[in-house]
C-alpha cells in the first residue's frame, strides 16, 4: 500500500455543505486504481420499468469488490446505473477479477450489459485530470466517499469509449455478492416529489462560483423537513416482492440452488415482518434499531465530480432549485440534469443484520440518476450542435 497514505486515516466531515470545499479533499496516490462501471443502454431498461435490475447491477460491483478485498476499506460511490471507486494498486488483480465476474452475473442473471474498467491515478493525471477523495460521515457507522478533480469522470468517459475495459470472465462464473439485497418497498414521497439532481461545474466555471451555487442548492434542500431525506424517520417498509426475492436469490445463492436461496430469503423476510409487527427484539434482531440505522446510513446525497441528490421535497422547493440552476447554467457556472418521480428505491449491502455497518444506496424509482444524467447529456449535445 502507498507509503504514508491510508483512506481510513483521512478525517471525516459531518456538515454536508463541505462537499464543495476543496480543502476537504486529499489527492490519491499515483499507484491507486480507479474502477468504474456502467450499465449500457440503462435508459432503455428504465423505460421498460426495470428500475430494481439497473440499481442491483450498479450496486453489485461495489458489493463484489468489498467481498473480494475482505477487510480492506476503500472509497466508493453508487451512481444508480453504475459505480465508481478507488483501490490501492496492489489489489488491482483481485479487483479486476471481481469486476469481470460481476459483469458475467449481470449479463446472465439480469440480462443487462455491464461495462467495467480500471485506470491508474497516474494515467489520469497524465491526461490532465486529478483524483481527490474526502470522507463524509452520514452517521457514526456509515462514512461515504466523495470524489473531486474530474479524474473519476474522465475514467468513466474512457470506459464508455472502450479503452479501459476489464476482460470478461468465463461464462458461468460468479462473484461473491454476499450481503447485497433489495428488501424494501419503494419509498413514496411524503412532501410532494422525489427529485433527483445532478449538478456539475461548467467547463470554464471558477471553483468559487460553482461552490457558491452548490452551497445554495444544499441550503435550499436543508430548509425542507429533514433536509430532504427521502427515507421516513422510522425507516422504510419491508416488502415480499417476488422480483426483489428473485434478484437477491440470483445474486447471493452461492453453492445452493436459486430456489433454495429464494426460500431462505422469504423465510428471513417473514420472520423480520413478524418481529417488526410485534415491535420487540427477538433472536438478536431489533427492528426499531435496524430501521433507525437504515435511515442514518442512507446515501441520499453525495459528491462525485458533481453534486448528486435524491431528495423528498415540496413542489415549491423543486421549483426554486430548478430556477436557481437554470440561472446558474445560463451564467456558465453549472451544467445540470434533474428528474422528478413519486418514489425512491433502496438497494443495500448488509454484511449482517446484527451490526450497524450496513450501507443503503438511494435512487429515484422512476430512473433517478440515469435519467437526470441523460437529460444533462442531451442539453450538452444540443449546445454543442448549436455552436
Amino acid at each position: 500500500m502507498s507509503a504514508g497514505f491510508r483512506y481510513d486515516d483521512l478525517p471525516a466531515f459531518e456538515a454536508f455543505e463541505r462537499v464543495s470545499d476543496p480543502s476537504a479533499y486529499t489527492p490519491l496516490p499515483d499507484d491507486w486504481m480507479v474502477g468504474v462501471s456502467d450499465v449500457v443502454r440503462s435508459t432503455d431498461a428504465l423505460r421498460e420499468g426495470r428500475y430494481k435490475d439497473v440499481n442491483m447491477a450498479g450496486a453489485a460491483v461495489i458489493g463484489a469488490v468489498r467481498n473480494a478485498l475482505g477487510g480492506v476499506n476503500f472509497p466508493f460511490v453508487f451512481g444508480g446505473d453504475g459505480a465508481e471507486f478507488a483501490v490501492p494498486g496492489e489489489f488491482a488483480e483481485r479487483t479486476g477479477d471481481a469486476m469481470a465476474k460481476t459483469a458475467v452475473f449481470v449479463a446472465e442473471e439480469l440480462q443487462l450489459d455491464l461495462r467495467v474498467g480500471m485506470l491508474s491515478v497516474s494515467a489520469i493525471r497524465a491526461a490532465g485530470h486529478e483524483v481527490r477523495v474526502a470522507r463524509y460521515a452520514a452517521s457514526l457507522e456509515a462514512v461515504y466517499a466523495m470524489f473531486s478533480g474530474g479524474g473519476v469522470s474522465y475514467a468513466e468517459e474512457e470506459l464508455k469509449a472502450g479503452r479501459i475495459e476489464v476482460p470478461p470472465a468465463p461464462p458461468g462464473t460468479r462473484p461473491d455478492l454476499t450481503g447485497l439485497s433489495c428488501r424494501w418497498s419503494p419509498i413514496a414521497s411524503r412532501h410532494g416529489v422525489i427529485l433527483t439532481l445532478l449538478v456539475a461545474p461548467a467547463a470554464n466555471a471558477s471553483e468559487a462560483a460553482f461552490r457558491s451555487v452548490a452551497s445554495s442548492v444544499i441550503r435550499i434542500t436543508e430548509s425542507d423537513p429533514r433536509a430532504g431525506h427521502p427515507v421516513p424517520p422510522r425507516g422504510p417498509e419491508f416488502t415480499l416482492s417476488p422480483r426483489a426475492v428473485r434478484l437477491e436469490a440470483a445474486a447471493t445463492r452461492g453453492t445452493t440452488s436459486r430456489l433454495v436461496r429464494a426460500a431462505q430469503i422469504v423465510t428471513q423476510m417473514l420472520i423480520a415482518l413478524y418481529i417488526d409487527k410485534r415491535g420487540t427484539p427477538a433472536g438478536g434482531f431489533d427492528p426499531k434499531r435496524y430501521r433507525g440505522w437504515v435511515v442514518s446510513n442512507s446515501d441520499y446525497r453525495k459528491y462525485n465530480d458533481a453534486l448528486r441528490m435524491t431528495i423528498d421535497c415540496t413542489l415549491e422547493t423543486a421549483a426554486r432549485l430548478e430556477a436557481l440552476l437554470t440561472k446558474a447554467e445560463s451564467d456558465g457556472i453549472v451544467d445540470f440534469g434533474l428528474h422528478r418521480q413519486d418514489a425512491a428505491l433502496m438497494t443495500c449491502i448488509v454484511p449482517s443484520f446484527m451490526t450497524d455497518d450496513h450501507v443503503h444506496f438511494l435512487d429515484g424509482a422512476g430512473g433517478g440518476y440515469a435519467l437526470a444524467a441523460s437529460s444533462l447529456k442531451e442539453k450538452l449535445a444540443g449546445r454543442k450542435a448549436a455552436a
